[in-house]
């Protein structure tokens, strides 16, 4: 093996990389948006959303568990990329400062940890969108 040419970036590569990314976080979104509506509930989800103080928190329930779970399906096919990274990021900058960043960071006192690794991964997707192993890519060929 090359490690010289195993180390070039190549478009192929880099495509590669983002469909990685897209489809692991995409799944950690959709897995979470599932548990919100199918274990939770959504009227769990808004009991806790209103013990944060969290305005028309049956509404705000309803809408983040429907952002995780389509967003993330979104991520997972690749269409519509850019828009459902902007919303996850959404999602997760307010998981951030209303629950997490009072904890620290580690995730072992559910702290920013995971919020923090989300949104960056949400930012680095809104940047590339879905690339060409996508069905944004399938649908504009």
């Amino acid at each position: 093996m090359d490690f010289k040419n195993f180390l070039k970036s190549t478009p192929t590569r880099y495509d590669l990389a983002i469909t990685i990314v897209r489809v692991v976080v995409g799944i950690a979104f959709f897995m979470h948006g599932y548990q919100k509506l199918f274990q939770m509930g959504i009227g769990g989800v808004g009991g806790f959303f209103g013990n944060l103080g969290i305005p028309a928190a049956g509404l705000m329930a309803a809408i983040v568990t429907f952002v995780e779970l389509l967003g993330g399906l979104a991520l997972i096919l690749g269409i519509g990329t850019r828009l459902a990274a902007l919303l996850l990021l959404l999602d997760m900058l307010t998981a951030m400062f209303l629950v997490h960043i009072s904890n620290g960071f580690f995730v072992s006192n559910n702290g920013i940890e995971l919020v923090f690794i989300l949104a960056g991964a949400c930012v680095a997707l809104l940047l590339s969108g879905s690339t060409r192993y996508s069905l944004d890519e399938q649908i504009s060929s």
